[in-house]
């Protein structure tokens, strides 16, 4: 069986920065198992599998898998989705809703990018687990918990520029997901994500975690449209705007790669 596959770099206007996901459209769903090993072989933090939903290219049910494990939400594999459908399947046909496991999602054309219309994940204080903050060599100011996240603040941006986890040590600590934020200098906000508990050590660039940062900042900054950038070393920029209970997260995309799997 031969498959089409696609590359692209996410929440990026060039390639070899933001965060690279494959996507894999299929006319049907395969064996979980099978996306499992595709994802496994693709070997990039997401690789999406999108399926046309009722017969037209408007609609279409999205899963995303690392290559570990499926997981329920991916921002960056959706805007790589949101391109390859734009470009391949239905280039007039806009906003393009999505069926995932996180409910309903809606994509957009944002001018020359695109804008994603996600669920918030806002979080609340609590208790850092014992032994993540040496874990992550560097002193918390404050930790608050969403679903499959923690959330950790920072001074600055140069305290998170400089973090240096050790990354078997974090899994050991904990299965959720680890999000370090700070203020920006030349922007609301910054983070850095740490999941090795799903198999990925840094994500570059990572669109769930702002479902839980734009909340947390529009709050503390007391506005509801913010601009982030994720500073790992691919790096990548979101425009963030909190709207009642769902997010917009807006970005861009550079394919790098388009060919055929065979499995």
């Amino acid at each position: 069986m031969d498959l089409r596959i696609y590359q692209v770099d996410a929440f990026t206007r060039r390639i070899f920065s933001g965060n690279p996901a494959a996507v894999v459209p299929l006319s049907t769903w395969l064996e979980d198992s099978l996306m499992q090993h595709i994802a496994a072989e693709n070997n990039c933090s997401e690789t999406a599998f999108i399926v046309p939903l009722d017969d037209t290219d408007e609609c279409w049910h999205i899963r995303w898998f690392t290559p570990h494990v499926e997981v329920p939400l991916c921002g960056h594999a959706t805007l790589a989705s949101a391109a390859v459908i734009q470009r391949e399947f239905s280039p007039a046909s806009w906003p393009v809703k999505l069926r995932s496991a996180s409910g309903p999602l809606i994509v957009d054309i944002d001018g020359d990018g695109f804008v994603l219309d996600f669920p918030a994940n806002a979080p609340v204080p609590a208790a850092i687990p014992e032994g993540l903050a040496q874990a992550l060599g560097t002193e918390v100011a404050e930790c608050f918990r969403a679903k499959g996240f923690y959330l950790l603040t920072l001074v600055n941006e140069k305290c998170v520029q400089m973090l240096n986890p050790d990354f078997r040590q974090i899994a050991t600590l904990t299965d959720d997901s680890i999000i370090v934020t700070a203020p920006g200098d030349r922007v609301d906000f910054v983070s850095r994500f740490f999941a090795p508990g799903l198999g990925i050590n840094e994500d570059p660039v990572t669109g769930a975690a702002h479902c839980v940062l734009t909340p947390y900042w529009s709050k503390r900054l007391n506005k509801k449209k913010l601009q982030a950038r994720q500073i790992s070393q691919r790096g990548g920029d979101i425009g963030c705007e909190q709207r009642n209970d769902r997010v917009l997260l807006r970005g861009h995309t550079a394919f790098y790669l388009e060919g055929q799997l065979s499995v």
